[in-house]
């Protein structure tokens, strides 16, 4: 292999691949990253622990001649980091990988690049289409709410929905959950997925890292229910699906609402940031009082001290009383725009609460029990 490789296209492309890359594996191989160079089919970088794996297209690629070679991470992203050069020269030979510049050359260690496990390229004829922003916000407002640490369903990840003119996404812990429906489109009909397809968060981060024009479209594969694959404008993304049972999640859904109140997220973000203050580990608790005119939120705790924050609101309903822990609040606000809508639909201090956008976002969060 001989190429003469753009820095910044290459750097660009190492910087999105080494995120997948493990510190430390049993396959010592799978600490580097593997490089293909071909005049004809184009250049890929590719990344893979096994889990996940990702094949990241490079620009500005020059090919002597077409072939591949494993990159060690650990030198070979100081290297495109610290030169100067516009250029450099990539090039196998009989026992070095050779990294040549202006004024530097490296001599790195070769090894066989046939021992890289392939990264499987997106080869469906039958996926979903949807808008890269979507697709953000989908994984944005969702995978906040997961469980990494739980053995219990698959909570490790976000469930995802297909159907022929939308997508939506579902991710909880046990205490709150999130979801989020989007439009998306079917090209040639894909079949529905069999069970229920849970992507593993580390995937759906390194899917948002991809997504960086939010206009252009992105494609969306499930495998046999065993895998996903994602197409970007630049990177192709597989991943295995989590395994284990997603929860019933329909069923957190209260079926009655008796209080509704509209307010905006920018103002109640920084509301509920205020109340948060005095809180403390063992009082995490924040009271809300949702009354005509106004939403009252009051906390206390054992040597911090207490905090009372009013927020004026247009709602003139019955006054609803409930306490939430401002964190799982705060983790859904902070993923949309200051300026949206927001309503809260309540019911009493023992049931489920709902927050409810109006661009088909919803967040169920279950309220703390206060000893009075």
């Amino acid at each position: 292999m001989r190429a003469m490789c753009n820095r910044e296209g290459l750097l660009a492309a190492f910087n999105m691949v080494s995120g997948v890359v493990p510190a430390r594996s049993p396959k010592p191989i799978l600490q580097n990253v593997k490089l293909s160079v071909d005049a004809e089919e184009g250049s890929v970088l590719m990344g893979t622990d096994l889990e996940v794996g990702i094949r990241h297209r490079v620009l500005g690629v020059k090919v002597e001649e077409a072939g591949s070679a494993i990159l060690p991470t650990a030198k070979i992203g100081p290297i495109l980091r610290t030169s100067g050069d516009q250029d450099l020269l990539l090039e196998t030979g009989d026992e070095h990988l050779l990294v040549r510049g202006a004024r530097s050359s490296f001599k790195l260690p070769l090894e066989d690049p046939s021992l890289y496990p392939e990264v499987p390229d997106f080869a469906a004829d039958r996926y979903h289409v949807i808008l890269a922003g979507d697709l953000k916000k989908l994984i944005r407002r969702t995978v906040f709410a997961t469980d990494l640490e739980s053995a219990r369903y698959a909570l490790g990840g976000v469930l995802v929905e297909l159907k022929p003119d939308g997508m939506a996404m579902i991710g909880t812990d046990g205490r709150r959950l999130a979801k989020m429906v989007a439009s998306a489109q079917v090209e040639n009909d894909p079949p529905a997925p069999s069970g229920t397809p849970v992507i593993p968060v580390k995937a759906l981060k390194l899917i948002e890292r991809n997504l960086v024009d939010d206009d252009l479209l992105v494609h969306l594969t499930i495998q046999s229910g065993a895998a996903v694959l994602v197409r970007t404008e630049g990177a192709v993304i597989y991943s295995r699906l989590v395994e284990g049972r997603f929860p019933r999640y329909q069923d957190v859904f209260p079926t009655t609402v008796e209080t509704r109140v509209p307010m905006t997220v920018g103002p109640l973000r920084l509301a509920v940031e205020q109340a948060s203050i005095v809180t403390s580990d063992e009082s995490r608790g924040v009271d809300f009082q949702f009354g005509p005119g106004a939403l009252k939120l009051s906390s206390q705790a054992a040597d911090v001290g207490s905090a009372q924050v009013d927020l004026p609101l247009e709602y003139q309903g019955k006054t609803v009383e409930i306490t939430f822990d401002p964190r799982y609040l705060l983790d859904a606000l902070k993923t949309l725009d200051d300026e949206a809508e927001i309503t809260a639909e309540l019911i009493d201090a023992k049931n489920a609460a709902v927050f409810k956008t109006l661009d088909q976002y919803t967040y169920v969060v279950m309220p703390l029990t206060r000893e009075r």
